[in-house]
């Protein structure tokens, strides 16, 4: 095979708030994590184990925008995109390194009932089977808050 693919799939929940980091050109960057789960029993001691694993999520623009309105800690969402990873130097000037998806498309799984009932307004609730590719569009020149 000559050609390479980096490409993630990822189903689980928001470990916190979207954070927005806003730009001087309007761009926008949405970041937060999402947390999946891995259970299985241990085979010698017949005993239930569960590793969490974490993921850094990055969402631009409109997307980042849908994302901060709609998500909420502990909503459940399909995540696709791909890995990348980010160099930066600390406070002290050491090198870091930061793994983090970047998101091409999502799908909001929560429920307007689990939500409502997690406390947040139904009326701020995407349909659980919107994917971005439906809900994010090029501005049309209309000035509604609806993102779909």
């Amino acid at each position: 095979m000559s050609g390479t693919l980096n490409k993630v799939m990822l189903i689980g929940h928001l470990g916190d708030e979207v954070k927005m980091h806003y730009f001087e050109d309007g761009s926008c960057i949405g970041r937060f994590p999402i947390a999946t789960n891995e259970t299985y029993v241990n085979k010698q001691t017949n005993e239930r184990v569960s590793n969490t694993e974490w993921h850094n999520i990055v969402v631009r623009n409109k997307a980042a925008e849908i994302c901060e309105k709609y998500l909420s800690k502990g909503d459940k969402v399909y995540i696709e995109g791909r890995i990348k990873t980010r160099k930066w130097q600390d406070d002290k000037g050491m090198d870091r390194f930061s793994t983090e998806i970047q998101c091409k498309d999502f799908t909001f799984l929560t429920t307007k009932a689990e939500s409502a009932s997690a406390g947040v307004a139904p009326q701020e609730v995407q349909s659980p089977v919107q994917k971005k590719q439906d809900v994010v569009s090029e501005p049309s020149g209309e000035d509604d808050d609806l993102p779909f």
